[in-house]
């Protein structure tokens, strides 16, 4: 299970008695671009192993945002990253989840949506997102990103809503989904909407292939050192897979996948298989993109998303929605058993349900948005459970 370190609601108390034996976590009081030190990461380390787990992934050693707009500090900052992966290589600590999503690394336009059964999960409505982008943030031309229809629907949506109705759903895109994890726009910011203005304009002459670029020549960097230190990076999809503000997607579609396996092969580049960001667009066939990628998944956020006709979406429960999870069990197990027979040291891939329902006690404890307790041990016992299921049958 993910884990926030000491600021977290769920503490490592708890998760250890959801039967989770690994955790994902980072060093979240180190500010970006610098050199996460040994001694910091052992003592994160020592914290968990003391609760009687392991320290199984980073999630996530953030990339700088000037390293993915290419800019001359980049050189300096990669320094800086490639000395973090060999200082967790040396703590034994061999998995790296990271992103290459500019400004915003996930969206959601409604963070409390009422499921039949009285749970709540996290929604996006397309409509919902273009009222923000052009009627409250009025982000320069962002009406040519939207088709008439929602144009109208959006403006419609806008003009019912009050004041604080509006602020609170720029809030929610621009502060609450983000300041857990490293938000670009800090909490206590006078005018957030204008520092968001402002990073999001940094892009503008950034278009998909200068990305690209950009995420290419990090890699060059820093994949030698990776594979030097005996460690794996594994790059999250976007999330939603879809564009955003005018911002570029690189991590979205199967030919993004297919160039980044291309330009370069080595298995240290490696993906985190994120089957709730992929799911949320129906373009993306799971089933199919596991089989291309099956030899570098490093690690696995397993949840399933359900995709509405109009294209809006909600996270369902972990074993519903679009994903065909067993199908999805039996290749992941496939692959565990390809890999012991080929020598491989990496057999077991670390899994964690990804995000999960608020249910039952998790209406008492402020946890961050999509990591409510009893929600995600849910998914974790269902996860588990499949799991057993599977192997029973592969093996009669």
């Amino acid at each position: 299970m993910r884990w926030f370190g000491q600021n977290d609601a769920v503490s490592l108390a708890d998760i250890r008695q959801t039967g989770a034996t690994g955790i994902v976590t980072a060093l979240h009081h180190i500010p970006n671009g610098e050199v996460w030190p040994v001694e910091e990461i052992l003592k994160v380390k020592q914290e968990i192993e003391s609760h009687e787990m392991t320290w199984e992934v980073v999630e996530s050693l953030p990339v700088h945002e000037s390293i993915k707009k290419g800019l001359p500090e980049s050189e300096q900052l990669i320094k800086a990253y490639q000395q973090s992966v060999r200082n967790l290589g040396e703590c034994g600590i061999h998995t790296i989840c990271y992103n290459f999503m500019p400004v915003l690394d996930w969206a959601r336009t409604d963070l409390h949506y009422l499921l039949p059964n009285g749970a709540e999960a996290m929604y996006f409505s397309t409509v919902k997102f273009a009222a923000f982008d052009v009627y409250i943030l009025k982000r320069p031309d962002a009406d040519n990103d939207y088709q008439p229809s929602v144009l109208a629907e959006a403006k419609k949506l806008f003009d019912t809503m009050s004041l604080e109705e509006a602020e609170e759903l720029a809030q929610n895109i621009i502060i609450v989904t983000q300041s857990f994890i490293d938000g670009a726009v800090d909490k206590d910011a006078a005018d957030p909407k204008k520092v968001f203005l402002e990073l999001l304009a940094q892009y503008d002459k950034i278009d998909k292939q200068q990305l690209r670029a950009n995420l290419s020549r990090f890699l060059e960097a820093v994949l030698p050192v990776a594979e030097e230190a005996g460690v794996s990076l594994a790059i999250h999809p976007d999330d939603p897979p879809f564009p955003l503000l005018g911002l570029p997607r690189i991590v979205s579609t199967r030919d993004d996948y297919e160039w980044l396996i291309q330009t370069h092969p080595s298995l240290a580049n490696g993906v985190t298989f994120c089957t709730g960001s992929l799911g949320a667009s129906v373009d993306n066939n799971l089933l199919a993109l596991f089989d291309l990628l099956a030899d570098r998944v490093h690690f696995l956020h397993l949840r399933s998303t359900q995709v509405l006709e109009n294209g809006d979406f909600y996270e369902a429960s972990h074993l519903e929605g679009n994903a065909n999870m067993p199908a999805l069990m039996e290749k992941i197990i496939t692959e565990q058993h390809r890999r012991s027979t080929s020598n491989r040291t990496d057999i077991d891939i670390p899994v964690r349900p990804d995000h999960g329902h608020k249910i039952l006690d998790d209406f008492h404890r402020q946890a961050n948005p999509g990591y409510p307790l009893i929600g995600r041990l849910k998914g974790l016992a269902e996860l588990h459970g499949l799991e057993k299921g599977v192997r029973w049958m592969m093996e009669r």
